[in-house]
C-alpha cells in the first residue's frame, strides 16, 4: 500500500508491527511477521532513513515508530522535494542540450567539423530535408514553432506525410499550443491523427527541428530566419542529446486532439507555468509573445492576468510572490 511512497512490503508489515506492538524487539518483531532478524534490520535502516522510526526517549537503545499522521506527513513532504529536484534536473537538461543546439546554430557558413554540414538557402534546405525524408525508414521528430501554420504550407506537406506513414514511419510533430486557435492547423493534426501519425502541442519549442531515423538532425541556422541556412547534425553525441531533449518535451506536452484545460496544484496552466518562468528571466512581453507564438496583446494580458493573481504592483515584486506561492523555485 506504501510503495509509492519508498516503502516495500516487509518494511511497511515491520512499521505497522511497531504501531501495533511498541514493546517488540528485534527477535518479537521477527517471530510475529515470521521474517529473519536480518530482515526486520534492514527494515529499520530504511525506516530510520525515512524518518519513519526514532530512537525511544523511554527504552534507551529501542527504537519507537512515529505516528501515522507525522509519518505520512515525512513521507509526502520528500516525495514533493524529490519531484521537485527531478523536476529541475530535467529542466537542466533541457537547458543544456538547447545550449548545444544554440551552439551548433551559431555556426558560421565556413565552418567546419565532424558531423556538421551547412546548407545555405532554402532550397538547398528543402533539397536535403526532401531527401532525408525520402530515405527514413523508422521515425521522424519534429519541433514545429510558430503559430498556426498557412493552409497552402499545410497541404503541401500532406503527400510526403502520406508517403511517410504509409511506409510505417512513425511521425511525431510538436507545435506551440497557440496553434490551438488555427482551425486549418487543428484540421491537418486530425488528418495526420487519423493516418496513424501523432501531434502534440507544448508551452515553448527551442528551435524548429527535424530528427530522423535518430540518425540525423536538420536545425536553422538562425530561429528568426529558418530559410536564411541550416546545419546537418550526425553526431552521435549531438543526436543522442537532441533526441533526450525531444523525448523530454514530448512526454510533457499533450495531444492536440484534448482540450488545453489541465491545471498543476497550484491552479496554473502550462502556458501560465511558461509566462512565469520567462517573467523571471526578465523577458519583455514581446519576447514572451515571440517564444509563444502569441500576441503582444496576449502576452501582456497573460502577464497582468499573474501579477493580478498575486497583488503584484511590479514585476520584481511579482517575482518575489511567485516565489513565495511556490509558482518558482527558492533560493537558499
Amino acid at each position: 500500500m506504501l510503495a509509492t511512497l519508498g516503502l516495500d512490503a516487509t518494511a511497511e508489515a515491520v512499521y505497522r508491527a511497531m504501531l501495533a506492538y511498541p514493546q517488540e524487539g528485534v527477535s518479537g518483531l521477527a517471530k510475529r511477521l515470521g521474517v529473519p532478524e536480518a530482515d526486520i534490520r534492514h527494515s529499520l535502516e530504511i525506516l530510520s532513513e525515512l524518518a519513519l522510526v526514532r530512537p525511544s526517549y523511554e527504552r534507551e537503545g529501542r527504537l519507537h515508530a512515529v505516528s501515522p499522521e507525522v509519518g505520512m506527513e515525512v513521507l509526502m513532504a520528500r516525495q514533493q522535494a524529490e519531484l521537485a529536484a527531478q523536476q529541475l534536473r530535467i529542466e537542466a537538461s533541457r537547458a543544456a542540450a538547447t545550449q548545444l543546439i544554440a551552439e551548433f546554430a551559431d555556426l558560421t557558413p565556413s565552418a567546419s567539423s565532424p558531423g556538421v554540414d551547412q546548407l545555405l538557402g532554402l532550397d538547398a534546405i528543402r533539397d536535403r530535408i526532401a531527401s532525408l525524408a525520402r530515405d527514413v525508414r523508422t521515425e521522424l521528430m519534429t519541433f514545429a514553432p510558430g503559430g498556426g501554420h498557412r493552409p497552402e504550407s499545410l497541404e503541401a506537406s500532406k503527400p510526403n506525410d502520406l508517403a511517410l506513414l504509409g511506409r510505417g514511419v512513425r511521425m511525431r510533430s510538436l507545435f506551440l499550443n497557440s496553434v490551438r486557435n488555427s482551425q486549418t492547423t487543428v484540421a491537418y493534426a486530425a488528418w495526420l491523427g487519423e493516418l496513424g501519425g501523432e501531434v502534440r502541442t507544448a508551452p515553448e519549442l527551442p528551435t524548429r527541428l527535424m530528427i530522423f531515423d535518430r540518425s540525423t538532425a536538420v536545425i536553422p541556422v538562425s530561429s528568426d530566419d529558418s530559410a536564411a541556412g541550416a546545419v546537418v547534425l550526425t553526431g552521435q553525441g549531438t543526436l543522442t542529446a537532441l533526441c533526450a531533449l525531444f523525448e523530454t518535451v514530448w512526454t510533457a506536452a499533450r495531444p492536440l486532439s484534448t482540450a488545453e484545460t489541465s491545471r498543476d496544484e497550484g491552479g496554473l496552466s502550462a502556458q501560465e507555468n511558461t509566462v512565469i518562468r520567462l517573467l523571471a528571466q526578465g523577458m519583455t512581453d514581446e519576447a514572451i509573445a515571440k517564444r509563444l507564438a502569441v500576441s503582444p496583446r496576449t502576452a501582456r494580458r497573460l502577464a497582468t492576468d499573474l501579477m493580478e493573481r498575486l497583488n503584484a504592483r511590479s514585476r520584481f515584486e511579482f517575482g518575489v510572490r511567485a516565489v513565495q506561492r511556490g509558482w518558482l523555485p527558492g533560493a537558499d
